[in-house]
């Protein structure tokens, strides 16, 4: 083919190609954005909390002010549960313990999902079992408070079984809130003291 001819050819397919480029960024530009997910803040932080109505163990009501100006950790259970809720609470005792000083500084929030059986009078006497972190914040309410504050804590749960042996499948996330309310950092169930209190302490110390 003459050079001529080559040079031609070539400089069309410069120009298709430039066009389809030019089409192309139009087309994409023209896209409308992809939704922010609804479980994500602006801050890049899942939305995790929110507001709720219960009443303590001493038959108080309370609702989310009470995470105000102390670190919590939240987390769901019932006082039958045979496994999960005691361990916990066990674990969390040590992790007070490794945080030292800085333990003060961190509060225990208990929400039951079995209101049925976990009156304020139940809750009080299974948190004083030996063992269990001093202090901890149990909250129980009816079963639409229960179901509220589950739902803004994105925890699940269902009954499992009738009659009186039956039992409760939850969530196994602890939330760990900062003193202003809101989501810092989740914890598994299984994280175990040390690695516990050192998530706690990295987020205490970003503020």
């Amino acid at each position: 083919m003459p050079r001529r001819s080559i040079l031609i050819f070539a400089g069309a397919c410069i120009a298709i190609a430039a066009a389809l480029a030019v089409v192309t960024m139009v087309v994409v530009s023209r896209q409308p954005a992809a939704p922010l997910s609804v479980e994500v803040a602006s801050t890049g932080q899942p939305q995790v909390g929110g507001p709720f109505q219960l009443v303590n163990q001493d038959g108080q009501p309370v609702d989310q002010t009470i995470l105000n100006g102390k670190w919590t950790l939240v987390f769901f259970g019932f006082t039958y549960c045979p496994d999960y809720c005691p361990t916990t609470l066990t674990m969390l005792e040590a992790t007070k313990a490794r945080l030292g000083d800085k333990a003060k500084d961190l509060q225990i929030v208990f929400i039951s999902v079995d209101p049925e059986r976990d009156t304020p009078q139940a809750m009080k006497d299974y948190l004083s079992s030996d063992g269990f972190p001093e202090g901890v914040i149990g909250l129980t309410g009816t079963p639409q408070q229960v179901r509220a504050a589950a739902d803004a804590y994105r925890a699940m749960y269902s009954k499992v079984g009738s009659g009186e042996g039956y039992t409760m499948n939850h969530s196994l996330t602890l939330y760990l809130m900062g003193p202003d309310g809101k989501f810092r950092a989740p914890l598994a169930h299984d994280i175990g003291p040390e690695r516990g209190a050192q998530v706690i302490e990295r987020n205490m110390a970003r503020g």
